[in-house]
C-alpha cells in the first residue's frame, strides 16, 4: 500500500474491502480524482465539503494511502500535572493497600483531587483518569 498511484481496479478492491466508512469516502474521492473529476464535483457527489476533498487529495498525493489514515486526536490536555498524577496514584495505592474493607470509589477520588489540587472533575472524567493511570 505504499504506491502513490493506484489504478482503478486496485482502488475498487480497496474500497470494497474497507470497513471504515470515512476511509471509504476518502478512497472514493481519490478514485474520482484519478478519473479526472474536479474536486468540486467530487465533494458534491460524496456530499462532503470541498475542503475535505482538497485535504484528502493533497494528503494522498503527498503521502500515498498512508496520508489518508486518521491521525490520533490528542484531545484536551489534562488539568492534572504529571507530579499530581503521580501523587494521586500513590494515594490510591496507599489507601488500597492499607484498607482491607473498602476500596476507593470514584467519588472519594473526586473529593481528593478537589481537596488536594483544587481541580473539579465530573465523575465520568475521574474514571477516565483512573483508566489512564492503569486502574480498571
Amino acid at each position: 500500500m505504499d504506491n502513490y498511484c493506484y489504478d482503478n481496479i486496485a482502488l475498487n478492491q480497496l474500497i470494497r474491502k474497507e470497513k471504515n466508512a470515512r476511509m471509504r469516502l476518502k478512497l472514493l474521492a481519490v478514485q474520482h480524482f484519478q478519473d479526472g473529476k474536479s474536486r468540486y464535483k467530487i465533494a458534491s457527489y460524496l456530499k462532503v465539503s470541498r475542503t475535505s476533498v482538497n485535504r484528502w487529495i493533497s494528503n494522498y498525493l503527498s503521502h500515498g494511502l498512508h496520508g489518508l489514515e486518521e491521525k490520533k486526536h490528542p484531545g484536551r490536555p489534562s488539568c492534572l500535572s504529571a507530579s499530581q498524577k503521580e501523587q494521586l496514584a500513590n494515594y490510591i495505592n496507599n489507601v488500597n493497600e492499607n484498607t482491607k474493607v473498602d476500596k476507593l470509589r470514584g467519588g472519594d477520588i473526586q473529593s481528593y483531587i478537589e481537596r488536594e489540587f483544587d481541580i473539579k472533575y465530573e465523575i465520568s472524567n475521574i474514571y477516565k483518569i483512573l483508566e489512564r493511570l492503569g486502574y480498571k
